[in-house]
């Protein structure tokens, strides 16, 4: 795997992935190993700033999940351009193994049988020959594969070849939050703010766009041709300007004056199939739309603000989140748009990760109870839940299991007495949570005594994707099926630019969860983002209650929420959607009645 002085983010994260990888066909139990790997590529890819520049500036130490051991790695990285370790662990294996791996579905063991039995060892070229092979029927006579891994293949690599090379929405905000407070510091910066699909607060975002408000264009494009970080200047017109960033991000600036500023914001937040209808409700009243302002039978009408915009077409503010095409102008001109959730409506946070040591078959938290209940008072919460994964299946009997529960429990409400007292004075109540593999057949992943010992569980599929609609429907209904079961989390289980999500019966599920008074989740980890939000819309269309959780593994991560709020505001959620908006009187009251 070639490596250099510069590499990127994602660039970094896959390295830490494929010696992960590595490391699972290597003998000996390297469980812990894998985990650290996986979960420090985990923390480089959705950093909001380069792993160089943290390593540049001392602060790569801070990332979670980046320890001793592998801070020493990429130090030797960002110093040599090479990590001997590394180069020891991935010269055992053929360099097409790792390109395989990007393959959704195949893991370490199946790319590597697949390569000695396909004689695939260059890179670049081993999607391509793995195509041709199943194209021809050689996959499916490899031993323990066969005709429906074949054609599961083909499908994948189909997935693979259709992915768009695009950031998640948390670095697009880091690098346009960075650039927005260097054009703040000229004076003649009137307003800054973010366009298109970054300002919609998209799941994903391609090239970042910025508006500035200034009577001063020249000064503005010089001033914001010379950021620091830029590697390269693209274009510096009169109106307009364009820079490179590291990771090959593409920044493009449009000033305007202040007075036309409102309709510029408008025009290029869009989306275009918004702008497309609101063009047409436009038109029929005789009126034509653009980046400048509304142009009447007398003449062009600017706008200052959008609010102004959207208020002489006869509508309300439409917010960006909205700005789909998914009816909102029709509800606007009624006047009738839901009040959307904010991060302030937040009461706490229910599915978190902390150190308790429930010997996991997934990754472990690294906060304390008590660390993450600070951190829970410092974001105005009254209450969070610790739904550490729970005991791994194949290291404990059903006897074991229930015994580490019982250790959990104890340890939470211990916490929570000494803390008693300051329950009043705003330290936040902790509920005793778990959180379930939902097991290919459907079953939990723990007996039922466990589920006694606990305030409430949330289940999830982390394995066995592959499946009919009904089958996967079916197995999650089963798991659900259960008083302390109160919601489904991560419910697509996709990731995004990593893995598409299961296929479910989503009038099935959401009739079962308003019959048992069951919720969905909206997962804020910046990858998962889950569920989506145009499922989110038809959550809320049938009466479904939500929960916004950060799934934090970390302390740092439950700042994740806002991006789950975001997801939350594009599915036309308001406060009394979100479950976790109750205060803690309500949210105790609803967890000890199981949700009847």
């Amino acid at each position: 795997m070639i490596t250099s002085k510069t590499m990127t983010n994602l660039q970094i994260a896959g390295l830490l992935r494929a010696v992960a990888a590595a490391l699972e066909l290597e003998p000996g139990d390297n469980r812990f190993r894998i985990i650290a790997y996986n979960r420090a590529a985990d923390a480089v890819e959705h950093a909001t700033s380069e792993a160089k520049d943290l390593w540049d500036d001392g602060e790569l130490k801070n990332l979670p999940g980046i320890g001793a051991n592998l801070f020493a790695h990429l130090d030797e990285l960002f110093n040599t351009g090479k990590v001997g370790h590394f180069e020891e662990i991935l010269n055992h294996y053929p360099p097409a193994l790792f390109e395989l791996l990007e393959i959704p579905g195949i893991g370490p063991k199946s790319a590597f049988r697949l390569c000695k039995a396909l004689g695939l060892n260059k890179a670049h070229t081993a999607v391509s020959q793995l195509e041709k092979a199943a194209k021809h029927g050689h996959i499916a006579k490899i031993e323990g594969f066969g005709a429906d891994s074949q054609a599961q293949i083909l499908k994948s690599i189909k997935e693979y070849r259709g992915r768009s090379v695009r950031m998640l929405l948390p670095r697009a905000l880091k690098i346009t939050s960075e650039l927005t407070d260097w054009l703040k510091k000229d004076p003649h910066v009137l307003r800054a703010d973010p366009l298109g699909s970054l300002r919609r607060h998209c799941a994903t975002v391609g090239d970042i766009d910025i508006a500035v408000a200034t009577n001063h264009p020249k000064g503005v494009i010089a001033h914001f041709s010379a950021y620091p970080k830029k590697i390269r200047v693209l274009e510096a017109g009169e109106h307009t300007a364009s820079l490179v960033l590291p990771g090959d991000c593409q920044i493009d600036l449009m000033v305007q004056p202040s007075a036309s500023y409102g309709s510029l914001l408008q025009h290029f937040t869009g989306s275009k199939h918004h702008n497309i209808a609101l063009r047409e409700y436009a038109m029929k009243k005789g009126l034509s739309l653009s980046e400048y302002g509304i142009k009447t039978k007398t003449g062009m009408k600017e706008f200052s603000t959008e609010e102004s915009f959207y208020n002489y077409l006869g509508l309300e503010y439409i917010p960006p989140e909205l700005r789909e095409d998914t009816g909102e102008i029709k509800v606007a001109l009624d006047h009738h748009l839901p009040r959307l959730v904010e991060l302030s409506d937040i009461r706490g946070d229910l599915q978190l990760h902390s150190n308790i040591n429930v010997e996991p078959g997934h990754d472990l938290g690294t906060g304390t109870p008590d660390q993450m209940a600070q951190k829970a008072r410092e974001l105005g919460y009254e209450y969070l839940g610790l739904t550490e994964h729970n005991p791994s299946v194949s290291g404990h009997t059903a006897g074991q299991m229930l015994e580490i529960i019982k250790i959990k429990t104890h340890q939470i409400s211990e916490a929570n007495h000494i803390h008693e007292k300051d329950h009043e004075k705003g330290f936040p109540y902790i509920f005793n949570g778990l959180e379930i593999d939902i097991g290919p057949d459907g079953r939990r992943s723990v007996p039922d005594s466990c589920l006694d010992l606990l305030d409430y569980a949330c289940v999830s599929v982390h394995s066995s994707f592959q499946g009919t609609k009904k089958l996967m429907t079916d197995r999650v209904l089963s798991a659900l099926d259960h008083p302390k079961v109160r919601f489904f989390a991560h419910p697509t289980t996709r990731l995004l630019q990593e893995r598409e999500g299961i296929d479910l019966d989503w009038d099935r599920l959401f009739d079962f969860c308003k019959t048992h008074s069951k919720w969905l989740e909206i997962d804020a980890w910046p990858n998962r983002l889950d569920l989506p939000d145009v499922l989110v819309k038809e959550a809320v269309n049938n009466g479904i209650g939500l929960v916004i959780d950060t799934d934090s593994h970390s302390v740092a991560e439950m700042d994740y929420l806002e991006f789950g709020i975001w997801v939350a505001r594009r599915g036309w959620a308001a406060k009394n959607d979100i479950v976790n908006t109750l205060p803690l009187t309500q949210m105790r009251k609803l967890l000890n009645k199981g949700g009847e």
